[in-house]
Protein backbone atom coordinates (compact mmCIF):
# COMPACT_ATOMS: atom_id res chain seq x y z
CA UNK A 1 0.00 0.00 0.00
CA UNK A 2 1.42 3.69 -1.09
CA UNK A 3 1.58 5.57 1.70
CA UNK A 4 -0.15 9.25 1.13
CA UNK A 5 2.04 12.20 2.28
CA UNK A 6 0.88 15.70 2.99
CA UNK A 7 2.45 18.89 4.62
CA UNK A 8 1.82 19.21 8.61
CA UNK A 9 -0.39 22.39 8.13
CA UNK A 10 -3.05 20.11 6.51
CA UNK A 11 -3.55 17.86 9.51
CA UNK A 12 -7.02 18.60 10.94
CA UNK A 13 -7.08 19.68 14.76
CA UNK A 14 -6.67 16.29 17.06
CA UNK A 15 -5.09 14.28 14.74
CA UNK A 16 -2.23 12.58 14.55
CA UNK A 17 0.35 12.26 11.69
CA UNK A 18 4.01 10.37 11.66
CA UNK A 19 6.75 12.57 10.10
CA UNK A 20 8.09 10.98 6.96
CA UNK A 21 9.90 13.72 4.78
CA UNK A 22 11.51 16.98 5.30
CA UNK A 23 11.77 19.44 2.69
CA UNK A 24 13.12 22.78 4.28
CA UNK A 25 17.34 23.40 3.81
CA UNK A 26 19.62 25.52 5.96
CA UNK A 27 18.77 26.88 9.55
CA UNK A 28 14.87 26.02 8.89
CA UNK A 29 15.69 22.58 8.65
CA UNK A 30 18.34 22.40 11.49
CA UNK A 31 15.90 24.22 13.67
CA UNK A 32 13.17 21.29 12.69
CA UNK A 33 16.04 18.55 13.36
CA UNK A 34 16.66 20.06 16.74
CA UNK A 35 12.87 20.28 17.55
CA UNK A 36 13.36 15.86 17.32
CA UNK A 37 10.97 16.49 13.67
CA UNK A 38 12.89 13.78 12.49
CA UNK A 39 11.82 10.53 10.10
CA UNK A 40 9.09 8.24 12.42
CA UNK A 41 8.44 11.09 14.70
CA UNK A 42 4.54 11.43 16.01
CA UNK A 43 3.39 14.87 15.93
CA UNK A 44 -0.26 15.62 17.14
CA UNK A 45 -2.12 18.61 15.75
CA UNK A 46 -3.83 20.09 18.88
CA UNK A 47 -4.91 23.92 18.05
CA UNK A 48 -4.87 27.26 15.65
CA UNK A 49 -4.24 30.26 17.18
CA UNK A 50 -7.30 32.68 16.31
CA UNK A 51 -5.82 34.39 13.49
CA UNK A 52 -5.32 30.53 11.91
CA UNK A 53 -1.78 30.60 12.11
CA UNK A 54 0.70 29.43 13.79
CA UNK A 55 -0.80 26.02 15.21
CA UNK A 56 0.24 24.20 18.12
CA UNK A 57 1.48 20.44 17.62
CA UNK A 58 2.89 18.24 19.95
CA UNK A 59 6.00 16.91 19.22
CA UNK A 60 8.12 14.45 21.75
CA UNK A 61 6.27 15.70 24.73
CA UNK A 62 6.59 19.32 23.79
CA UNK A 63 4.23 21.40 22.29
CA UNK A 64 5.75 23.81 19.68
CA UNK A 65 3.91 26.56 17.48
CA UNK A 66 4.87 26.43 13.82
CA UNK A 67 3.40 28.96 11.32
CA UNK A 68 2.14 27.10 8.13
CA UNK A 69 4.96 28.28 5.88
CA UNK A 70 7.51 26.34 8.05
CA UNK A 71 5.05 23.12 8.57
CA UNK A 72 4.43 23.25 4.87
CA UNK A 73 8.29 21.79 4.36
CA UNK A 74 7.08 19.12 6.71
CA UNK A 75 5.41 15.82 5.17
CA UNK A 76 3.46 13.96 7.08
CA UNK A 77 1.68 10.59 6.79
CA UNK A 78 -1.67 10.18 9.13
CA UNK A 79 -2.09 7.59 11.73
CA UNK A 80 -4.56 6.59 14.75
CA UNK A 81 -4.09 7.12 18.03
Amino acid sequence: MKEILFPLHELPIGSCGMVKKLTAEGGSRRRMLDLGLIDGTKVESLRKSPAGDPIAYEIRGAVIALRSEEASKIFVESIKQ
